[in-house]
């Protein structure tokens, strides 16, 4: 039985690496638009950062645990790829965004290396591994619970151009096989977090759905607007109109009559033709 379920948590491994490499992948379309706009716009750079974290407290569980080969390699992917996000949405941010993200950088540099330094030497080897495990538990829940700003964004503005799809989509899929890959390990500081995981991943794929419709009939009716001011505009009288024209030409030639010698007609010309 601990055979049969040893290969199915390497299997179950196995697609979780996959399908949390297209998890790093996702964002691409949107440093993309924030690449061509030269702008980071409303994009935040709190979930990389977060993620960037766990990622490291994860390596370092990994290496306290033993046979988790699996961790080591999915999470030092996942720090090389989150660090160049959040030096690329750095370069693009505004100053205001920059400050945030250096102090939230600060504040996980000085905790990663307080994480470390303590339970190196105040925690029994044998309970190392323990305390770290809830450590990275709690930071996992983090990172499932660090988009909830953009969803609160979409909710206030009714739009989802600021929330990725793919990387919901993708997140739902990695949280279930991530589950599945501890709960055969029997470990739980994997499996549990990823409940919320596929909670929130599914909570963000509806809200998707729900806001996207009303961008598109936002989009639909504003060629509708711009129509009708071009109608309300052109509903003027024709009559009314050559009023008008004829009015100004009287008064243009009479100015031109008063400044301009009458006796060169060439200039007059020139002047009209201005007029």
């Amino acid at each position: 039985m601990a055979g049969f379920s040893g290969h199915w948590a390497f299997a179950f491994g196995l697609l979780g690496n996959i399908v949390s490499f297209m998890v790093f992948l996702a964002p691409i379309p949107t440093f993309y638009r924030i690449y061509k706009k030269k702008s980071s716009e409303g994009y935040q750079s709190i979930p990389y950062v977060v993620a960037l974290f766990s990622a490291v407290l994860w390596i370092y569980y990994a290496f306290l645990k033993c046979n988790a080969t699996l961790l080591i390699t999915i999470n030092s992917v996942g720090i090389f790829i989150q660090t160049f996000y959040i030096f690329f949405h750095f370069f693009y941010a505004s100053r205001n965004a920059k400050v945030q993200s250096l102090k939230l950088l600060l504040v996980f540099i000085v905790s990663g290396i307080g994480i470390v330094s303590v339970t190196q030497a105040f925690v029994k080897p044998s309970e190392r591994v323990i305390v770290i495990g809830w450590i990275c538990l709690v930071f996992s829940l983090c990172v499932f619970v660090a988009p909830l700003c953009i969803l609160r964004q979409v909710v206030r503005t009714k739009s989802v151009e600021h929330m990725p799809f793919l990387l919901s989509v993708f997140l739902t899929i990695s949280a279930v096989m991530w589950f599945f890959y501890g709960l055969f390990l029997k470990d739980y500081n994997i499996a549990l977090p990823n409940v919320l995981g596929f909670i929130f991943g599914v909570l963000q794929m509806v809200l998707y759905a729900r806001y996207k419709s009303e961008d598109k009939m936002i989009e639909k009716k504003l060629p509708e607007t711009q129509v009708q001011q071009i109608i309300v505009v052109d509903q003027n009288p024709p009559e009314l109109i050559n009023e008008h024209i004829i009015e100004i030409v009287k008064i243009s030639a009479l100015l031109s009559a008063d400044k301009i010698p009458v006796s060169s007609e060439a200039n007059l010309h020139d002047s009209l033709a201005v007029v």
